[in-house]
């Protein structure tokens, strides 16, 4: 697919301005498929496609977290890392509201409020992630250790 023709975001445009290199990954987006369809449509392995979640913890506080594509969050466990009650993820209208992003479509660059990011911790040891470039049906190939650089996210042990 050529360059032009990828959309061009919010995500896209802090990535250019950090210059960071990435590529562009296109495909037929499926409501409801999640990371399972946009790894079978690129042809890469799902653990290697990182989810953004928009959550909240018990005083409505949002935050963001990155998993691998074939992982869940326990929330249980990223609660008690954050010291807080407890985290659940965020409506989809709310969870629009503080990324910018509609759901299905969220990326943790550019988003519309500033929240702390939390990062699986193995997420970097891939060596290259495929994340979600601020549409449906659109993810960014980059070497996970940028979106580290960029997002400066707490890294956390929370995978199940």
């Amino acid at each position: 697919m050529a360059k032009d023709k990828a959309p061009v975001t919010p995500a896209i445009r802090q990535l250019r301005a950090a210059g960071v290199t990435f590529t562009d990954h296109v495909y037929a987006y499926e409501e409801k498929g999640g990371t399972a369809v946009s790894a079978r449509e690129l042809g890469v392995d799902e653990h290697c496609v990182v989810k953004t979640l928009i959550m909240e913890d018990e005083a409505k506080r949002p935050l963001i977290v990155l998993m691998h594509g074939d992982r869940q969050v326990s929330t249980k466990e990223l609660a008690r890392v954050m010291g807080v009650k407890s985290v659940s993820p965020c409506s989809p209208d709310t969870a629009n509201r503080h990324s910018g992003y509609q759901v299905g479509g969220t990326s943790p660059f550019g988003t519309r409020h500033a929240m702390p990011v939390y990062m699986e911790e193995s997420i970097l040891g891939l060596p290259r992630i495929y994340i979600n470039g601020g549409k449906r049906g659109y993810l960014v190939g980059l070497d996970p250790c940028e979106a580290c650089r960029l997002l400066d996210p707490i890294l956390v042990r929370v995978a199940i």
